[in-house]
């Protein structure tokens, strides 16, 4: 399988991003896929969660509310998009499908 993250970048406090994710080399549609984030030094934590037909998400405390997960099974995509950015959020945000991770892509909030 192949994830290729992209949309990353830096914002302000307050901003917003989405994150894409395109997703090769497996049956894309009937699998959940998850974001995950890691700083440097730490475990990489998952973000969100969201079915195969995307019809369940699930969302880590820190970022429900703000975030939201969904899906294009037709352009075998997923994306995450953030809102109400805080410092706290920046780490590079990955893909991932069961073993299989992106490269990641840095998000960096910061005035």
């Amino acid at each position: 399988a192949q994830l290729v993250e992209s949309g990353g970048g830096l914002v302000q406090p307050g901003g917003s991003l989405t994150l894409s994710c395109a997703a090769s080399g497996f049956a894309f549609s009937s699998y959940e896929m998850n974001w995950y984030r890691q700083v440097p030094g730490k475990e990489r934590d998952r973000v969100a969660t969201i079915s195969s037909a995307g019809g369940g998400t699930n969302y880590a405390a820190f970022v429900k509310g703000r975030f939201t997960i969904s899906r294009d099974n037709a352009k075998k995509m997923v994306f995450l998009r953030m809102n109400s950015l805080k410092p706290e959020d920046t780490a590079v945000y990955y893909c991932n499908w069961r073993n299989d991770w992106g490269q990641g892509t840095q998000v960096t909030v910061s005035s």
